[in-house]
């Protein structure tokens, strides 16, 4: 995670705390390294996730967010649907990425339909940036994918060319789309544009 040089000592010490509980917690709830998982960031209430999870019995599926009702929901879902699989979690991506443990990698990360943090002020908010793909890049396995989906055009647009432009990912046009179930976002949402992109080899 990177902070900003001028940032204040207490954030610093604040930030150092978050990421302290976060690498203690992070084992107690992941399978045992070795290990690849599924990453959705920003996993809402987490209907998607716990389909895939359901889906996907051999795969174990991580989503996290930062609002904690939703985590609470999405955790349900997990539960009723007896789920061992599956776990949500209350954290950013960047402080996920810095911490998850070794040996624990990802082999597929969906973001799906995301904050695209539409005024310029904003952009630096955005997780389709080159800094954040290089970071995500060194905890994806080699051919592990990027799922990225939204209906803001423009986003659409930037990351794709961030991501054509990364030395780290390769957009895959002819890529199907590994899952369909429709988040809350996407059954509002007129139209939508998706891409993937593969990790590629060191």
């Amino acid at each position: 995670m990177r902070l900003h040089p001028g940032a204040k000592p207490e954030f610093v010490l604040h930030v150092e705390s978050r990421l302290a509980e976060l690498r203690s917690e992070l084992p107690a709830v992941l399978p045992p390294a070795p290990a690849s998982i599924v990453l959705e960031i920003g996993c809402g209430h987490g209907h998607f996730l716990a389909r895939y999870a359901e889906a996907h019995p051999d795969r174990f599926c991580l989503g996290i967010d930062i609002i904690k009702d939703r985590l609470e929901r999405a955790a349900k879902k997990g539960r009723r649907a007896g789920l061992t699989n599956l776990h949500f979690h209350k954290t950013e991506a960047t402080e996920l990425i810095d911490c998850l443990p070794a040996g624990i990698s990802l082999q597929a990360v969906f973001l799906l339909f995301p904050d695209p943090w539409p005024k310029k002020r904003h952009h630096k908010n955005r997780l389709v940036r080159a800094d954040f793909l290089a970071d995500l890049a060194r905890r994806v396995v080699p051919g592990g994918a990027f799922y990225f989906r939204t209906d803001h055009s423009e986003y659409f647009a930037v990351g794709r060319t961030v991501l054509e432009r990364h030395p780290d990912w390769e957009i895959q046009p002819a890529a199907p789309w590994p899952f369909e179930e429709a988040t809350v976002f996407q059954l509002k949402a007129p139209e939508y544009q998706s891409l993937v992109a593969v990790r590629r080899a060191p």
